[in-house]
C-alpha cells in the first residue's frame, strides 16, 4: 500500500498578495460609498480614472521591464494604490492632473525601484504629495458638500468638468474649505476656535459634518481589516492613540487657540491614513515594536503639521517622512532571536 506524501508548506493560506489586496479594496468600500454621497459622481469618476492609468503605466513598465504581465497585474496592487490616491483628490480635479500624480506614483515611487514589493515609499502618497506641491490650487477645490440628489453637478456636467469640456464652474459658489482648512486658517488670523465653529458648515453641525462620516465609515473597513487579520493592530492604534494625545494636551492647554481632539481624529484623512495608508506591508516598519514607533510618529507628525505646517491635512507628508526611517526603525527593534543570548558589552 502507497501513503502519498505531501511536502511543505503543508498550510494553505489565504492571505497571498491579491488576496490581502482585494480585501483592502473591498474595506475601501464603506467610506467610498460615502463620500460620493456627499461629493458626487467626481469621487467615483477618479477611481475609474486612477484605476485605468494605474494599470496602463504598470503594464507598459512591466512590458519594458521585461517583466511578466498579467502576473504582476494580477496582484491588484495597482488597483489598491490607483483606489487610495482616488480618494485623496477633489472631485472635480482635471484629468491630466491626476494623471501626472498616478505617474508618479506608479512608475517613479514604485517600478523604478523594482515593483511591489521593494519601494521604500507609499506610491499613492507620493503621487498625492507631488500633486498638492505642484498643483496646491486644484488640489484645494472641494466641493460644498451635500447630499448626493442635491450636488451643484450631475453624472454628464462632473464628465465635462473632468475633460475640460467647455463647462467653467464657478468654484467660489461651489466649493468650501475643509473643516481642517477652516480651522487652520481662522487660528491662524487670530480668531478664536470657538468663533470659528460656529461659522463652519460642517463643524457646527454633526449631521451636516461629511469628514466625520467618511472617517467613521473607514473605522469601519479598518476594523474589518483587523478582523481579516490583513494588517495588524500596532500602527493604527498607536497613530491614533499619538495623535489624540498630542491634541489633547494642547487643546486643555488653551481651548481658544487650538482644536478639539474629536475634529483631529474625524477629520481630513485621518482614518484612511491610519487603517488603509500607514499600514501598507511594503513601506511600513515590520518588527512589533518599530510598528508602534512608526504609527505613534506618524501620529505626532500629523499633528505638527496640521498645527504648525504649511499644509491643512498632513498625513501624506507624515507618512513619507517616517517610510525614511523605516530601515532604521526595523534595525533597532528586530525581536530577540529565541534561543540566542544577548551580548553584553563590558
Amino acid at each position: 500500500m502507497q501513503f502519498k506524501t505531501n511536502t511543505s508548506p503543508f498550510f494553505n493560506s489565504s492571505n497571498n498578495v491579491n488576496g490581502v489586496m482585494l480585501q483592502v479594496l473591498l474595506a475601501l468600500i464603506p467610506g467610498t460609498l460615502v463620500m460620493m454621497y456627499f461629493f458626487g459622481w467626481g469621487i467615483l469618476f477618479n477611481i475609474i480614472l486612477s484605476m485605468f492609468f494605474a494599470i496602463t503605466l504598470e503594464a507598459i513598465a512591466l512590458v519594458l521591464r521585461k517583466r511578466p504581465v498579467m502576473v504582476f497585474l494580477g496582484d491588484l496592487s495597482a488597483l489598491v494604490t490607483a483606489w487610495l490616491f482616488a480618494l485623496t483628490l477633489p472631485p472635480l480635479l482635471p484629468w491630466w492632473i491626476l494623471l501626472v500624480g498616478i505617474f508618479f506614483a506608479i512608475i517613479i515611487a514604485k517600478q523604478l525601484y523594482g515593483g511591489l514589493g521593494y519601494n521604500p515609499f507609499n506610491p499613492a502618497m507620493v503621487g498625492f504629495a507631488v500633486l498638492i506641491i505642484s498643483f496646491p490650487l486644484e488640489m484645494g477645490l472641494w466641493l460644498e458638500a451635500g447630499s448626493f440628489v442635491d450636488q451643484s453637478y450631475g453624472f454628464i456636467d462632473s464628465l465635462k468638468i473632468i475633460f475640460g469640456m467647455n463647462i467653467a464652474p464657478d468654484w467660489d459658489a461651489v466649493t468650501m474649505a475643509t473643516p481642517l482648512d477652516s480651522v487652520k486658517t481662522g487660528l491662524l488670523t487670530g480668531v478664536d476656535y470657538n468663533e470659528i465653529i460656529q461659522k463652519s458648515h460642517y463643524l457646527s453641525n454633526t449631521l451636516n459634518n461629511t469628514w466625520m462620516w467618511s472617517n467613521i465609515a473607514f473605522i469601519a473597513g479598518g476594523v474589518w481589516l483587523l478582523y481579516k487579520k490583513i494588517i495588524h493592530w500596532q500602527i493604527p492604534v498607536a497613530l491614533l492613540l499619538s495623535l489624540l494625545f498630542f491634541s489633547l494636551i494642547f487643546y486643555l492647554y488653551s481651548p481658544q487657540e487650538y482644536a478639539t481632539p474629536l475634529v483631529q481624529m474625524l477629520s481630513g484623512a485621518t482614518m484612511l491614513g491610519a487603517f488603509f495608508i500607514a499600514t501598507d506591508p511594503v513601506s511600513a516598519s515590520t518588527t512589533p515594536t518599530g510598528k508602534l514607533i512608526y504609527g505613534a510618529s506618524i501620529g505626532a507628525f500629523v499633528y505638527i503639521i496640521r498645527v504648525w505646517g504649511s499644509y491643512p491635512d498632513a498625513m501624506a507628508f507624515s507618512v513619507l517622512i517616517m517610510n525614511m526611517a523605516v530601515p532604521m526603525i526595523d534595525y533597532y527593534t528586530q525581536p530577540r532571536v529565541l534561543g540566542h543570548k544577548q551580548k553584553v558589552d563590558l
